[in-house]
């Protein structure tokens, strides 16, 4: 016996007697389900469908009673906010876009003004609504020269900036949480955001490509609704920790084993992240004056089948929703077959999306949900589980709007909260010095307190999805080629050489190895002589409090760990003075993306340096660092980095570059900024004067081709705008860092790495980067003496303190005198001399308090408290 299937491109048969019984018993069973069997099971009715919907239940009730909210549905309290109805995608089931023209005939503008926002929230307010859900269409200034127009007119570079300033009013004039839903957004669109809103989201629909790439197709013509392009938005709210409600739309074409697909792929993504706060599975309704208007509407049965089978998926702990106006009342099969919300429910708004589908009153959503044994209570846009960890997935300046509407000990709505606005604003704790601040002495002397942070299994995601992403890198891949071409090439003109044969000198060992050496050694020296340089500096990590979660990083602590602290703004100056005193050219000063600390914080510690000390060079501040100041801020990179400048930066670091190849890069980080905007910061940073060094991380999840794209990349950076310094080269340390104690990474690069990448960096950036750094701190005085025989000239720095490689379990120290890095040129017979960030003279001045003060650096540095 077979059943026909209802939803798809056509009646294709359906499962096999056997096959949905083995399914449904394996779903009884609380059995992990694959794609095939749920593909079966989506297509149950009659008495299967009981069954499954039984088994669904059941998964149900045991996630709310491990929630501690046993027999609870939720909904939310909103008012919705058409933003604008202008699009760029053209859906063919959609009738919430519409076109200028039409806006103009009805009186509207192209956008909602604030004055008519701010009149809907205040009245949702009064109303004692709690969330206003901001619905869009996707970037329409890319389409519509109209609200190009607008935005222009108004102030706002982009749409995404329009959403961000009238979210600031909300919380401020109205106290509603804004919910956003400004469809497909960046990575970098998700740091501007985040700190204005307590969630997010955007629905999949389905990972069905062909619906969006054939003529036909419900999404063909709409650029936002390609599957790839909205599995990348789901992924990089995870690395921002944005609590995200996605979920499929059921019924425009797709096929059941496509919808299996849809749900597998979101699970996947939660598992990763942790940060799927909501699933929604949403029934196609066919509307007038559409493409689709013809298509029949999917079927309940279809709609509960896959409720009950997105709970199988999804498990206990997921929170389930399906529209309650899109079901004609049919509230109790919805509920016994999972669904533990009902979503946002406005007394003052009608469903935009759905206009002719009235919301349901709350009293009759209570009255059914309690006819079936469920208690409604009402929550906040952002879920209980969220308002409770807090860290990282609240920005610390909502959580006074959030803490005013939620009840304490459940993170629901708090019953008889008042909803009223309150300031948007930074912590007032910023620069108040906390913690271990002793710890760029006491890390050589006493060490960390612990091998990891308490939220070890938490922060960095989701360990098990890790390693099957970074297992191709685990152990580097070999190719067994010969070098010698590629040898007589590089010594020729390295600029010739092409990629297979820089990778198979990537992969040279034995004699091979020593004669790539030799000829990158060759090179440095036609290129920059045979001076090793090095620079009188010190480090300043201002605080290692930080929530990003790269997976690499042993610095980081939460504000509560142990070894967690932040300088104040006087020490920073302290220290830099100390520096100055013994004879530094400059302070190179960075630190964790700090939950309080203002985006504007940058700026205080730049002018707190250079109003102590205004002979000091400030190097300062990665580019993940600018992100985070420039989003925080609201403005631009370039006119943040221009802000800096004019507050005393000097120029930047380029570390956070890691690999710039996001295939290793979300291996190594979870919120960390993609390459596509490392390289926008650091060609800025260019743009606007500010010099870079270059770096990159290698050993860890990476291959040499990995390593050949990245230094490709920095030399097509370079030859476009000449603000690279140097390239420094980083192995990776590994004894503490978390993606090694978890078992994904190797232990740092091997001798022959190091020699080959250094040699390699050499070739490959030449002429353009003349400077090649090698890191005692890594490598230690022996492994640096090598690498400068292999085509590195540069020492790097004294230092006086270093936290982040000693955090990680570097046993090199955090100082070297002037006297030990001559001493380690020497050792590869070559002479020293100092330079300053540029690669400059040093003055004489400076040289003699470096000279006074060598090597007694521990006693002229004590600890300020």
């Amino acid at each position: 016996m077979t059943t026909s299937a209802t939803s798809g491109t056509g009646s294709t048969p359906g499962p096999t007697e056997n096959s949905m019984r083995r399914a449904l018993k394996r779903a009884r069973d609380g059995v992990a389900l694959d794609v095939s069997e749920a593909a079966v099971l989506l297509q149950a009715r009659g008495e299967a469908l009981g069954d499954l919907v039984a088994s669904a239940g059941r998964v149900r009730d045991a996630g709310l009673e491990a929630a501690g909210r046993p027999g609870v549905i939720t909904y939310s309290k909103s008012v919705f906010i058409p933003l604008t109805r202008l699009c760029r995608d053209k859906c063919h089931y959609c009738t919430f876009v519409t076109v200028p023209g039409k806006l103009r005939r009805a009186g509207h503008g192209m956008f909602m003004s604030p004055d008519e926002v701010l009149d809907i929230a205040r009245k949702g307010a009064a109303l004692g609504c709690k969330e206003a859900l901001i619905t869009l269409g996707d970037k329409p200034e890319d389409r519509w020269p109209e609200a190009r127009e607008w935005l222009d007119a108004h102030g706002y570079d982009d749409t995404i900036a329009y959403v961000r300033a009238i979210s600031i009013r909300i919380l401020e004039e109205t106290g509603l949480l804004p919910h956003l839903n400004p469809g497909v957004m960046t990575w970098t669109d998700f740091q501007r955001l985040k700190p204005v809103a307590p969630s997010m989201g955007m629905m999949l629909e389905t990972t069905a490509t062909r619906l969006w790439s054939e003529p036909g197709g419900p999404h063909y013509g709409s650029p936002d609704k390609e599957p790839a392009v909205r599995m990348r938005v789901l992924e990089d709210a995870g690395r921002s920790s944005v609590p995200f409600t996605s979920g499929i739309l059921i019924g425009i074409g797709e096929t059941y084993e496509e919808r299996a697909d849809s749900l597998f792929a979101l699970r996947r993504v939660s598992r990763a992240y942790h940060g799927i706060q909501e699933l929604i599975i949403q029934n196609f309704r066919a509307k007038p004056d559409t493409a689709m208007r013809g298509m029949p509407d999917a079927e309940l049965d279809e709609l509960v089948a896959t409720v009950a089978v997105a709970r199988l998926i999804m498990g206990p702990s997921a929170c389930l929703q399906a529209p309650p106006n899109l079901v004609d009342s049919e509230y109790e099969r919805l509920i016994r077959a999972g669904i533990d919300d009902w979503g946002g429910v406005s007394p003052l708004t009608i469903d935009h999306v759905n206009p002719e589908r009235p919301w349901p009153q709350i009293e009759e959503l209570a009255e059914r949900s309690a006819a079936v044994g469920f208690e409604l209570r009402e929550r906040l846009c952002v879920y209980p589980e969220f308002v409770q960890r807090g860290e990282p997935w609240l920005d610390p300046r909502l959580r006074p709007h959030v803490r005013a509407l939620a009840d304490p000990r459940t993170g629901l709505a708090l019953a008889d909260a008042t909803v009223e606005g309150h300031p948007w604003q930074e912590p007032e704790e910023a620069f108040e010095a906390s913690g271990r601040t002793d710890l760029h002495r006491t890390i050589d002397t006493e060490g960390r307190t612990s091998d990891r942070r308490d939220d070890f299994d938490e922060v960095y995601g989701d360990w098990g999805a890790l390693r099957e992403a970074a297992a191709p890198g685990m152990v580097p891949q070999r190719i067994d080629t010969d070098v010698r071409q590629a040898l007589r090439v590089a010594a020729d003109d390295p600029t010739r050489v092409t990629d297979d044969e820089a990778l198979a000198l990537l992969h040279a060992d034995g004699p091979a190895l020593d004669a790539l050496c030799a000829v990158a050694d060759d090179v440095r020296k036609s290129a920059v002589g045979d001076d090793v340089t090095y620079i009188v500096t010190r480090n300043i990590n201002f605080t290692n409090v930080c929530y990003t979660g790269c997976r690499f990083c042993a610095f980081a602590q939460r504000r509560t760990d142990a070894d967690a602290y932040t300088l104040s703004l006087d020490q920073v100056a302290d220290r830099a003075q100390q520096a100055w005193d013994v004879g530094a050219v400059e302070v190179c000063m960075q630190g964790g993306i700090h939950p309080d600390l203002p985006g504007t914080a940058y700026f205080d510690i730049a002018k707190a340096v250079k109003d102590r000390v205004p002979g000091m060079h400030v190097h300062a501040f990665s580019p993940m660092e600018v992100v985070n100041g420039a989003t925080r801020t609201g403005m631009s990179i370039r006119e943040w980095l221009t802000a800096a400048k004019e507050a005393g930066l000097d120029s930047i670091p380029g570390t956070a570059a890691e690999i710039l190849d996001d295939e290793v890069r979300w291996v190594l980080t979870k919120g960390k900024l993609p390459t596509a905007t490392w390289i926008e910061v650091i060609t800025t940073a260019h743009e606007v004067g500010l010099r870079s060094s270059s770096t990159m991380m290698y050993g860890h999840v990476d291959q040499p081709r990995h390593w050949l794209g990245h230094l490709r990349t920095l030399a097509g950076i370079q030859q476009r705008t000449g603000g690279f310094t140097e390239f420094v080269t980083l192995p990776f340390i590994h004894t503490n860092a978390p993606v090694y104690l978890a078992g994904i990474a190797r232990p740092g690069p091997t001798t022959r790495d190091n020699r080959a990448v250094t040699a390699m960096a050499r070739l490959l950036l030449h002429p353009w980067i003349p400077n090649i750094q090698t890191s005692w701190v890594k490598l230690g005085t022996e492994g640096a003496a090598e690498m400068l025989r292999s085509g590195a000239n540069d020492l790097g720095g004294t230092l006086m303190e270093e936290t982040i490689s000693r955090m990680a379990g570097s046993s090199y120290g955090s100082y070297k005198s002037v006297r030990d890095l001559i001493t380690v040129a020497e050792t590869a017979g070559r002479p020293a001399r100092p330079r300053t960030t540029l690669y400059g003279e040093v003055p004489e001045e400076r040289q003699r308090a470096a000279a006074a003060s060598d090597g007694h650096l521990p006693e002229l540095l004590p600890v300020l408290d």
